[in-house]
């Protein structure tokens, strides 16, 4: 793209660890690096928890790295007349899973250097971007290099363990959205521990809840919140991938386990880039990923394979259950940001309940989210464009059915 050529170009040093001052930049937050900080790199350790647990906590199972060459670009249209034009847009970070380096930030046609602050309820870094009396669209651009690793949990339900009194670093993930259907949600919490003479584990109660997520909601762009709001998905039955997990996420919370929404990028051609899995802390495992909206249509995918034998669709169909109740989480998708309700850094003019791609304020009026994916919606505020290069062919594990692991079938 030619017409970056000269631009304002801006390492994310804060995030990357290439020092402030080479970049230009002035840090509003500095990460706390402390060994209490809640993070996917470092499960928080606090004498709270039984020490077996905390001794034993453990990692993913990396596998089968991917190095994707990102190019991420975002024109943001302020309405006429604007003023000022606020943009922030999440940066991924390192952790257990993926590795971001050589990141660099323009913009177009204005020149804007970006404030790099970080929000210290779940810890999502943004570069913020401000535009004075913009004239017409401005373009930001994000290219940066990803190394992904698959991740394979391995979760044994009888080894999660239940803790009684979680650590004041968990209170963000442990507080569920308020149900305006209360007393029906109560009644369905109650069908999940198994009825009121039996005392299922909270692991056997979460995985429940994915099944029932699965089994009651449809996947619906034309009928989705963006917002992972659980009323939307338990009133209506139906919504996106964001309104499955933050359903699920809020019975995981009522249930007792530390959970939230996670929002990432797809790092293949798709109409919408973003996509967003469920993390649900597990002693002893840690952080563990689910994603059941992927594994729901995989799963339809499946029965309607004509080329499968009824053994074979069985076999596939539980195999993919297995993987969503382990804990996976693919190397072609990366995390940006974590969480449901906070406050951006630096502030914008309210809370954001999340954030999939960027958000963006004129005159402190925020902009519309735009759902691409919605064959309906033809305008939008700002739109992204993105391409991604990968070092190596890679399987699409929520695509490919071969990805599955089975065992011999009998027709």
């Amino acid at each position: 793209m030619k017409m970056f050529a000269g631009l304002v170009a801006v390492s994310c040093a804060t995030v990357f660890g290439l020092g402030l001052a080479a970049a230009g930049i002035q840090p509003e937050q500095q990460l706390d690096t402390s060994a209490a900080r809640l993070t996917e790199r470092t499960p928080a350790t606090s004498s709270h928890l039984d020490q077996d647990v905390v001794h034993t906590a453990g990692k993913a199972v990396l596998s089968d790295p991917i190095t994707h060459e990102v190019d991420f670009v975002v024109t943001v249209t302020p309405p006429y007349g604007c003023k000022v034009l606020k943009v922030w847009l999440p940066l991924p970070p390192t952790n257990d899973g993926q590795e971001i380096s050589a990141s660099e930030l323009t913009t177009f046609p204005m020149d804007v250097t970006p404030r790099i602050a970080t929000e210290h309820v779940y810890e999502n870094t943004f570069a913020y971007f401000e535009f004075e009396n913009p004239q017409g669209a401005q373009v930001i651009r994000h290219k940066f290099t990803a190394k992904v690793w698959n991740q394979n949990w391995n979760v044994d339900p009888q080894r999660v363990q239940n803790v009684a009194n979680w650590p004041s670093e968990f209170t963000p993930y442990l507080q569920p959205q308020a149900l305006k259907a209360a007393s029906e949600f109560d009644e369905v919490l109650g069908t999940l521990s198994g009825g009121p003479n039996l005392d299922a584990s909270a692991m056997d109660q979460l995985l429940r809840a994915m099944t029932w997520v699965d089994s009651n909601l449809t996947y619906d762009h034309l009928n989705a919140s963006l917002t992972a709001d659980a009323n939307h998905a338990f009133e209506l039955r139906r919504g996106h991938c964001s309104d499955y997990h933050g359903l699920c996420a809020t019975m995981g919370r009522a249930m007792g386990y530390p959970a939230c929404v996670t929002y990432g990028l797809a790092l293949y051609p798709k109409a919408s880039p973003s996509h967003c899995k469920m993390d649900v802390y597990l002693p002893p495992y840690g952080w563990v990923s689910f994603d059941i909206s992927e594994t729901q249509k995989m799963v339809a995918a499946i029965a309607g394979n004509d080329e499968l034998s009824g053994p074979e669709k069985e076999a596939y169909m539980q195999a993919a259950r297995d993987r969503l109740h382990s804990g996976f989480r693919e190397n072609s998708w990366l995390l940006l940001t974590r969480g449901t309700n906070y406050e951006l850094a630096p502030k914008a003019s309210k809370p954001v309940r999340l954030i999939r791609t960027i958000y963006a304020e004129a005159d402190g009026v925020a902009l519309p989210e735009p759902d691409p994916s919605n064959h309906e919606q033809q305008a939008f505020a700002w739109m992204t464009a993105h391409k991604y290069t990968a070092d190596k062919e890679f399987a699409k594990p929520f695509k490919e059915i071969k990805s599955l692991k089975i065992g011999p079938t009998s027709n």
